[in-house]
């Protein structure tokens, strides 16, 4: 372990001077954000003085660089995690108190950095953690947005989204890397001269902005490797100010070329609905792809040259989705146009160097764009795409049946779009999956067509998440448990986790765990008592659904459980329910209706159970704002029910299902995603799994014979009664009725099978809660889905695409 302070006094030297230079006061006359402010900086020089040992450690072993290009990064609070990753969290608490502040008061003055949103940008940041961890030379690329997606704010229910204003205070973590920012053409047209008996190409009359890298260091658990993840801001190549504008009073005109330059840099996913939206996502998409790639060949160049054959064995380039899905275009450009190879070479190099990860199987997530947008945006990146095209379309086998249809199915450029999805599968090396389940329906149904001509592609990677931040940060009270039961092993190893088994009959080692459950369950209480004014019991089930929301994600499912669960308790006193409190958090996007309406559901829901005193003593609802990183650390040590529910075959992957079965919740849903790993892993006696299979769904959905009206008629009294709530004003009072909500299911004939899985699902959650009260049992089943959860650790995952992937 790489102790960045050595003693309390050392520490208390340094970071006493810290506080002062940076504050220019005397510590006792500082206040907590003087005090955070200098903590940060004093553990990110100490970061970057590593960093620097590590770079000179990679270049004089000569190791291969892995490059994770992702458009989110949802990093998180960093201070506590680094703290923890160089073995020191314990000191600086303890001189801290010494000094007379507070560790965790400090820590609350930390941002969220609005990098990402949900599983994809987390998953990003846990895979840098792990790179870092096992050495691996790893760094990410992505964007720096000004204010990422939103801040969401429930108002009368209903979200409202606001600005998130993270770097009001400055980011103390990051470094701006001026001499490293990289000039970005947009429009222009394409020009090519004969030069030494060949064309060379290039664009002019370009709209060019400056993509302006800021470095933030990844630190690895141990302290002995520091990589960092670059992000990008875009600004004006030189600062136009029209002085005539400002003069005249027109200030948002003398001021507008900055404006239009730093709106890429602005916003996560700004909304394409409209075209100014699809130019703005364009733009953001290929200024991080660009700049990245940029970057990636520069440092490639300073250590070994132009012989760029040499590529694939010292560059690896993994794009995260098809928001980098440019990396081959843009990359075969710059060979092609700037270093003067011939196609068939810088192919050859492009393919060896880029691998892919799917994360989806859902249609609208497989990007397309018009390509009357994009060769008007991008016409030299068009044409190499264009290019690529031509060739895949020449080479393609006609000799096989139905060779047109294939064709058809893998095409880049058809019906006018280019196909984000197919272009990078064409432009890697390897494509993986994020889950078993998730992989099959890859190679059985969503890219069959290029499984079937090019199955050594293809292969899975189940996700995973960092051990040490959501459960030995996240949850220290269990975690102090875990070592003093197993040692300290399992933060470098999550498989030593395992050993817990050993304790699964130990009475009172399950006593402590649900000691250290319930103090988890007191922390979120407080929270939700100061977030949103709610008193909600720790000694009832916290049944917690946590993730964005989306209709295949099934949050109208579990709410459709509560208010069934509503009116059985109001039509029978006598019907017998466990004490329990529902919890929801999570984010919808800002056009995305039907998942706003969901969300003004559950919320409108809530408003009448907890005013409700005929059953506010055994049930409650609770939807927690503005789901991020830092609440969720606070929600899934408390969690003890996960509902895992989305319709079958939907859900690629799922992490948070990962993280609360690590922190001894039991896994409530469907056969879908990692959940199939959890009960292979973990047992399915000791989960609850209900509702119809991939397979089912499937041929239900083949068999045209689902019909929501006919679920709706046989279950009158029940489902029927749910369905009619939507329109019946039971719960319209705080924000008006759902007749959308009852379009979608009712007319639209329930896409997603919220109905045809409600019986069961319910059925489900009763048994479920009807085992709690053995509390010595439902102890033993929290203790062995933790002990069972280390295959799901991200070092992991990391290590099999070290060694099946990059080759690193």
């Amino acid at each position: 372990m790489n102790a960045i302070f050595e003693s309390k006094e050392e520490f208390k030297e340094l970071y006493l001077s810290s506080v002062t230079s940076l504050s220019g006061k005397p510590f006792e006359n500082t206040s907590d954000i003087d005090r955070f402010q200098a903590l940060v900086k004093l553990v990110a020089s100490k970061a970057r003085a590593v960093q620097t040992d590590t770079e000179k450690r990679v270049h004089d072993a000569g190791q291969k660089r892995v490059y994770y290009f992702s458009i989110e990064f949802l990093i998180g609070r960093l201070l506590d995690n680094y703290l923890l990753n160089f073995g020191v969290r314990d000191l600086v608490a303890e001189a801290l108190e010494e000094l007379g502040s507070n560790l965790e008061t400090l820590e609350e003055y930390e941002s969220d950095p609005a990098l990402g949103n949900g599983g994809l940008g987390r998953l990003a940041a846990c895979f840098l953690d792990s790179m870092a961890h096992e050495g691996i030379a790893g760094y990410g690329n992505g964007m720096r947005y000004r204010y990422g997606l939103f801040k969401q704010e429930i108002e009368n229910g209903a979200q409202h989204e606001t600005t998130d204003d993270w770097l009001v205070h400055g980011y103390p973590w990051e470094v701006r890397r001026q001499d490293k920012a990289v000039r970005i053409g947009f429009g222009g047209h394409v020009v090519g001269v004969e030069e030494n008996g060949r064309m060379v190409y290039h664009t002019e009359g370009t709209d060019d902005v400056l993509a302006v890298p800021y470095d933030i260091p990844v630190v690895g658990f141990g302290g002995n490797t520091v990589n960092k993840l670059r992000v990008w801001s875009a600004e004006p190549v030189e600062e136009e100010f029209d002085l005539d504008a400002f003069n005249a009073g027109d200030y948002a005109k003398a001021q507008a070329h900055r404006a239009e330059a730093e709106a890429i840099s602005a916003i996560l996913y700004p909304n394409d609905a409209g075209e100014h939206g699809r130019l703005l996502r364009l733009k953001q998409e290929y200024l991080f792809v660009a700049a990245g790639l940029s970057s990636v060949l520069d440092t490639f160049r300073s250590e070994h040259g132009n012989d760029w054959r040499l590529l694939p064995e010292y560059v690896a380039i993994h794009t995260n989705d098809t928001h980098p899905a440019m990396c081959g275009p843009e990359l075969m450009r710059v060979l092609i146009d700037e270093e003067h190879l011939e196609w068939d070479e810088a192919w050859d190099i492009t393919t060896k160097t880029i691998s892919y990860t799917n994360h989806t199987i859902l249609p609208e997530a497989l990007e397309k764009w018009p390509i009357s947008t994009f060769s008007k945006l991008l016409p030299r990146v068009y044409q190499i795409i264009d290019e690529i095209s031509r060739r895949y379309n020449a080479a393609f086998d006609r000799t096989q049946d139905g060779w047109q249809e294939r064709l058809r199915q893998t095409a880049i450029l058809w019906d006018g779009e280019v196909r984000m999805a197919n272009l990078s599968v064409i432009c890697s090396h390897s494509v993986n999956g994020v889950a078993k389940l998730h992989t099959d329906i890859l190679e059985r149904e969503t890219l069959k067509d290029f499984y079937a001509l090019t199955p050594q592609k293809f292969n899975n990677k189940t996700n995973g998440i960092s051990h040490r931040r959501f459960l030995a940060e996240a949850n220290p009270t269990y975690a102090r448990l875990i070592t003093e039961a197993i040692g300290e092993g399992w933060l470098d190893d999550a498989s030593e986790l395992a050993k817990l088994e050993a304790f699964e009959g130990d009475a009172s080692f399950l006593e402590r765990v649900g000691e250290a459950k319930r103090a988890n369950k007191v922390r979120l209480a407080a929270y939700v008592q100061r977030e949103c004014g709610l008193t909600i019991d720790p000694n009832s089930i916290f049944d917690v659904q946590v993730k964005r929301f989306h209709a295949y994600k099934r949050q109208l499912l579990n709410i459709f459980k509560v208010m069934d669960i509503y009116n059985r308790r109001l039509a029978d006193p006598n019907f017998r329910v466990a004490p329990t409190t529902f919890i929801f958090s999570g984010k919808a996007a800002s056009s995305y209706t039907f998942a706003k309406e969901t969300i003004r559901l559950i919320n409108s829901v809530a408003d009448v159970i907890n005013n409700d005193p005929r059953v506010n003593e055994v049930m409650k609802v609770c939807f927690i704002p503005n789901f991020r990183v830092s609440n969720a650390q606070l929600i899934y040590p408390a969690a003890e029910i996960s509902e895992q529910i989305s319709t079958a075959g939907m859900e690629a992957s799922g992490t948070s299902n990962m993280k609360l079965m690590m922190n001894g919740a039991i896994t409530l849903g469907t056969m879908d995603g990692a959940n199939i790993e959890i009960v292979n892993l973990a047992g399915a006696e000791n989960e609850k799994i209900f509702g119809l299979t991939a397979p089912e769904v499937d041929e239900l959905r083949a068999s045209g014979m689902h019909f929501a009206w006919d679920m709706y008629n046989n279950d009158p009294a029940r489902l029927g009664r749910v369905i009619d709530e939507l329109t019946d004003d039971t719960f319209s009072a705080l924000s008006g009725d759902f007749e959308s909500i009852f379009n979608e299911l009712m007319n639209g004939n329930d896409h997603d099978l919220v109905m045809k899985d409600f019986a069961s699902y319910v059925a489900a959650w009763e048994e479920l809660t009807q085992s709690y009260s053995d509390h010595m049992d439902w102890n033993r089943r929290a203790l062995h889905n933790t002990a069972s959860s280390g295959w799901f650790s991200s070092d992991r995952t990391i290590r099999e695409y070290r060694d099946e992937i990059w080759g690193a």
